[in-house]
């Protein structure tokens, strides 16, 4: 019998740092399904940064499919009437209702979702059956694990060199206390 379909998606912080290091093709190596949350990739290409040009292309050199949400059109009819809509924690809402989606589905498949900002850790994100949250670090120590990335240091060693203010904090928190020590991994 197969294993239920794993699906990925990754939030706007993950999705920033693999650009920065050039590495966003890591979230292929499992072989999961992996997609896209509109609203997620409005977050990171609505403005023009060092990552948008790269995730953007990214996205449609891999044909990823991108999951529709009522956040995103909520989002962009509020802003078509003239309003400023909140932008704080839209993509992971979002995320939030895509996995939603996924436990009333008949086989529902195991969703993934990359997170990176330590707020996430510590949230009230709910989550249904069978999805998980896994900060980015735990994601590349696992290809590391698995043998599939040689180093997930380096990962995100290039992606600090290039410029990305990437998260301290290390999961889980209580291993390490609040923060990491200093030159930590």
């Amino acid at each position: 019998m197969a294993a239920d379909p794993v699906i990925l998606l990754a939030d706007a912080g993950p999705l920033i740092t693999l650009a920065y290091a050039d590495a966003l093709d890591v979230l292929l190596l499992p072989g999961w399904t992996v997609q896209m949350v509109d609203m997620v990739l409005h977050e990171v290409t609505r403005n023009q940064t060092p990552t948008s040009r790269k995730i953007a292309a990214w996205v449609a050199q891999h044909q990823l499919p991108i999951r529709e949400t009522s956040i995103l059109r909520r989002y962009t009819e509020a802003l078509a009437a003239g309003e400023v809509p909140r932008k704080a924690n839209l993509g992971e809402l979002a995320a939030q209702e895509v996995m939603t989606d996924f436990a009333l589905l008949t086989e529902p498949p195991t969703g993934v979702f990359l997170f990176e900002d330590h707020k996430i850790a510590r949230a009230g994100f709910l989550l249904p059956e069978g999805c998980h949250k896994i900060s980015i670090r735990a994601f590349l120590l696992f290809l590391e694990q698995k043998g599939w990335l040689a180093s997930a240091a380096e990962v995100e060693r290039k992606a600090v060199q290039a410029g990305r203010a990437f998260s301290r904090l290390r999961f889980p928190a209580e291993a390490y206390g609040a923060e990491s020590p200093e030159g930590a991994g």
